[in-house]
């Protein structure tokens, strides 16, 4: 058995690369555009009508490739849920 020896930074240093390494082969990407389906799984809605709604008022932004395809901008979803969050006292 092999005994490896390192100092404190050394240690966290390689700790630190390993996480990085990691994050790096696993992370994904969320799609810019995304179905109505999940972007009412993102707002936590269960309406059509709600998110019909959002969408006529100009809260969210929405692409509409085909007549029955209906695409929602993820950023602007996000951008709404920070708008209308309240901050704690």
């Amino acid at each position: 058995m092999e005994v490896i020896c390192l100092q404190d930074e050394a240690f966290y240093a390689l700790i630190d690369k390993v996480v990085e390494r990691i994050q790096q082969q696993h992370s994904v990407k969320e799609d810019k555009w995304i179905s109505g389906t999940e972007a009412m799984q993102k707002l936590r809605i269960q309406s059509k009508t709600t998110l019909q709604k959002l969408r006529d008022e100009g809260s969210i932004r929405f692409s509409q490739p085909e007549k029955k395809i209906i695409l929602y901008d993820s950023d602007s979803i996000n951008d709404y849920l920070n708008r209308n969050s309240k901050s704690t006292f």
